[in-house]
C-alpha cells in the first residue's frame, strides 16, 4: 500500500495502530505502508532531550512515539516504509526482522546503484568510502524530476552479520570506521503481541542538515547523513524510489504485494472496528 502525497505523522501512527489491531486478530493481511512526512523530528523512547537543537521559529513537529531508538528526522523527499506484519509469519525473531529490514534498504539502494551496507554495533544504512560526488555539499544537491538509476549495479559489501537491536548501546561512528561512514536509511520499530509497527527512513533527496543542527540523530554525535540524490550527482523522486523499495521489500520478506492506493477506498483505512481491536 501507499499513500500519495504528504501524511501528517499522527495520521500515520493513528493508521499503523488500526491495521496493527486488525492484522493481530487475523481481519486484514501484513500491509506496508509508504510514504512521505512533512517535517517532523520523532523522538524514540531512548531520547535524551539534550539531543534536541530546533530553532524556536523552526517550522517542523516534535512528536514522541512508542517506537525504539533515538531522535530522528522526517521530512518530504525521503521514503518512509511502516510494515505492519505479524511475526508469528516472519520468524518471531526481532534482531532478524530488523535486519530484514536492513537488508530491504540495502537491495533497494543496490538497484538504484547506491552500495549499502551495515557497520557493527550500529543500526540503521550506512555507505562508505568517497561519495561519488566528492567535493560538493550534501544540501548543495536539488530536488527534482528522475527516473530511477541505470548505474551498473556494484557488487553488495555487507560490512557485518549483525546488526543492533532498536534500544541496544551504539557505538560512534568514529568506533566505527574511523568518522567515515555516511548514513543513508534509519530503523526504528515497535512490536506488540509480535506485530510491528514503524520502520525504516530512506533519504532520497531531502537537505540532511536538520540531522544535525536540530538534533542528535540517533544519539551519534559525529554522525554525517547523506541522500541517494548526492550519492548519484544527480536529483532523484521518493516516486521513482518507491516502486523499486516495493521490489526489495518483498524479495527480502518472501511477500507478494499488491498495491491498494489510498484513493481507491481499500476499506483499509482508519475504521471504528480497527480502533477497538488496537485498545485489546
Amino acid at each position: 500500500m501507499h499513500i500519495p502525497g504528504l501524511t501528517p505523522y499522527g495520521e500515520a501512527w493513528e493508521l499503523q495502530r488500526a491495521l496493527a489491531g486488525a492484522v493481530s486478530q487475523g481481519a486484514i493481511p501484513d500491509t506496508v505502508i509508504f510514504l512521505e512526512h512533512p517535517p517532523v523530528v520523532t523522538l524514540g523512547r531512548r531520547t535524551d532531550r539534550s539531543e534536541l537543537h530546533v530553532p524556536d521559529d523552526a517550522k517542523v513537529d516534535v512528536v514522541e512515539t512508542d517506537r525504539g531508538g533515538k531522535s530522528t528526522y522526517h521530512a518530504p523527499g525521503q521514503l518512509v516504509c511502516y510494515p505492519i506484519l505479524d511475526l508469528n509469519r516472519h520468524g518471531r525473531d526481532v534482531k532478524k526482522y530488523c535486519r530484514d529490514l536492513e537488508e530491504a534498504v540495502i537491495r533497494t539502494l543496490d538497484a538504484l546503484g547506491v552500495e549499502g551496507g551495515r557497520v557493527e554495533g550500529l543500526t540503521g544504512v550506512w555507505l562508505e568510502g568517497p561519495s561519488a560526488v566528492s567535493g560538493v555539499p550534501l544540501a548543495s544537491v536539488g530536488r527534482g524530476d528522475s527516473a530511477t538509476s541505470t548505474a551498473p549495479r556494484p557488487e553488495r559489501r555487507q560490512r557485518c552479520e549483525r546488526s543492533a537491536e532498536p534500544g541496544s548501546d551504539r557505538r560512534e561512528p568514529s568506533a566505527a570506521g574511523g568518522g567515515e561512514h555516511r548514513k543513508i536509511a534509519s530503523i526504528g520499530v515497535h512490536i506488540s503481541r509480535w506485530v510491528t509497527t514503524h520502520g525504516y527512513a530512506l533519504n532520497v533527496d531531502l537537505d540532511p542538515a536538520p540531522f544535525t543542527s536540530w538534533i542528535t540523530a540517533c544519539g551519534l554525535e559525529d554522525a554525517a547523513f547523506t541522500t541517494v540524490s548526492h550519492e548519484l550527482g544527480r536529483a532523484v523522486t521518493v516516486e521513482a524510489v518507491r516502486p523499486v523499495a516495493a521490489q526489495a521489500f518483498a524479495e527480502t520478506f518472501g511477500v507478494v504485494l499488491e498495491e491498494l492506493p489510498a484513493e481507491d477506498g481499500t476499506g483499509l483505512w482508519p475504521q471504528p472496528v480497527h480502533a477497538q481491536l488496537a485498545a485489546r
